[in-house]
């Protein structure tokens, strides 16, 4: 499903005239397959979250492609992107990213208005996603009457909304206590067994690298380490 070759990434920091190039990722080849549950583990700075957010369009690598379905996505502009976004990928967030002034069904929902599905449709389907996350009851209340684990669930609906295929978790339980991360992990496995949804996580919890059929390494922007890719059961 995805298939990253070659990929590097530089950054450049100081002045104009005291530029420093400093390489983040180097040659990254990897591969993630349709219905795998992955995990990226590695220090802080050792290039987790660039990866993600280079395989996701968030930023464009300086050399290298990312393949999405057969796709060269690297090729995308950004408007491109967001479409493409959309239709196939979900996020969840560390920090929720819930907006504040907004209820949980109209977080939930805005994907869908952005995408320009119709009133009447929207209401259905965010209402059977919010129950799927166990929050029917929950649609009106706002992101600071909800407990952590109840805002993850509302990050959840919101990636499940556009029913994509690929959801990408930038260390999903870092906000969590352990008993709500138990919860969310199993909640991400029935996920994947019963809809077959492909998920990358980063993380540097042992405790989610755990669930992963695949673990990846990422040591000083370099692939250290494949963890055994078991036969994914649908």
């Amino acid at each position: 499903m995805i298939k990253v070759s070659g990929l590097s990434h530089d950054f450049i920091v100081g002045k104009k005239n005291k530029e420093t190039r400093v390489s983040v990722l180097k040659n990254i080849d990897l591969s993630i397959y349709e219905g795998e549950i992955v995990s990226i583990i590695g220090k802080s700075g050792s290039g987790k979250s660039t990866l993600l957010n280079l395989m996701s369009g968030f930023m464009k690598p300086s050399s290298g492609t990312v393949e999405i379905a057969g796709t060269d996505v690297t090729k995308f502009n950004e408007s491109e992107w967001s479409d493409f976004r959309l239709e196939n990928i979900g996020f969840i967030f560390q920090s929720f990213q819930l907006i504040p002034s907004m209820s949980a069904f109209s977080n939930v929902e805005l994907p869908l208005k952005i995408k320009g599905v119709p009133k009447k449709d929207r209401k259905a389907r965010v209402l059977e996603v919010l129950a799927r996350v166990g929050l029917k009851g929950y649609e009106e209340y706002y992101p600071s009457e909800l407990s952590g684990g109840q805002q993850q669930r509302v990050g959840i609906a919101r990636a499940l909304i556009t029913n994509p295929g690929i959801i990408f978790a930038d260390e999903p339980t870092g906000s969590l206590d352990s008993e709500t991360e138990q919860e969310f992990l199993q909640f991400i496995q029935e996920l994947n067994k019963k809809e077959g949804i492909t998920f990358i996580i980063i993380t540097h919890d042992k405790d989610v690298a755990r669930i992963a059929h695949r673990t990846i390494e990422l040591a000083e922007g370099s692939v250290m380490e494949r963890g055994e890719l078991y036969e994914v059961q649908r």
